[in-house]
């Protein structure tokens, strides 16, 4: 009955049978702060969700009070960890897997900062909540980053830290790995193909432009990831379905930059 649970819920969270996945974030007020678009979050939540992402990603008490009208049509995804502004580096728990059954989510979330001092405690969590996961058929996601006071900024983008950081993730027992993108297709297919789980970027809010996250979606892609999690730059786009729904064109439909930017301006124009 366990393996029949994570199966259906895999199959909720990527039912296209291109093996790709979207997902969205709205876990970033305890993190980063109230930013702009998380001020109106159910506005916020109900626009993410109509533009029909795989799953979207929250804390429980939102889940709670602002996603019952979603349950059921847009997978939930617990995040069971935090980190702050005043410990950027390090993710505490705050959230359980019991808890995301009762929920009805899809599958949990947990945060890890790896090449720092702090690493070994984090590493530890991310095994626990691992093996409770695989013991109530929940797969895990993992938002895992190589940010740790151990290196230098610019070294984050390193593709050898975000392969280590993706690697330690997988031999922990993680289904779907969110991490950095490298900056370009070849070097993050090194990424990819020495992780063996799924992985999909973060770094939305690296880019610009609607142009530019179309083009790091459609270059993610080529180097051979399941997908991306993007979060702020969905968050504070001004008109959020329809740009929700021309990345996911690209990534379920195939469309190209070109393509997904007239579809983006013709929905806006709706």
């Amino acid at each position: 009955m366990e393996f029949m649970g994570y199966s259906a819920r895999m199959r909720r969270l990527m039912p296209e049978k291109d093996g790709r996945y979207f997902g969205l974030t709205v876990d970033h007020s305890m993190a980063r702060g109230v930013m702009r678009g998380l001020d109106t979050f159910q506005k916020t939540i109900d626009d993410m969700c109509a533009g029909g992402p795989d799953a979207i990603t929250m804390h429980k008490g939102l889940a709670e009070r602002c996603f019952g009208q979603h349950a059921g049509i847009t997978p939930l995804v617990l995040k069971c960890t935090t980190f702050s502004p005043y410990q950027p580096d390090f993710d505490t728990p705050v959230a359980t897997v019991e808890e995301g059954v009762r929920l009805g989510a899809d599958a949990v979330s947990i945060g890890c900062i790896v090449c720092g001092d702090k690493q070994p405690q984090q590493l530890s969590t991310l095994a626990d909540y691992c093996k409770k996961a695989k013991e109530l058929g929940m797969p895990v996601i993992s938002h895992i980053y190589p940010r740790g006071n151990c290196l230098k900024d610019e070294a984050r983008y390193d593709w050898k830290n975000i392969l280590y950081a993706t690697r330690a993730a997988a031999e922990l027992g993680v289904d779907l790995i969110k991490t950095n993108y490298t900056g370009d297709p070849e070097s993050f297919a090194r990424v990819v193909e020495g992780t063996p789980s799924m992985v999909a970027i973060a770094g939305g809010d690296n880019c610009r432009t609607p142009q530019e996250l179309f083009k790091m979606t459609k270059d993610v892609l080529d180097s051979g990831a399941a997908g991306v999690t993007y979060g702020r730059f969905i968050i504070q786009y001004p008109k959020i379905t329809p740009i929700v729904k021309a990345v996911k064109s690209i990534i379920h439909g195939g469309y190209s930059v070109k393509e997904a930017m007239e579809l983006l301006e013709e929905l806006e124009h709706e």
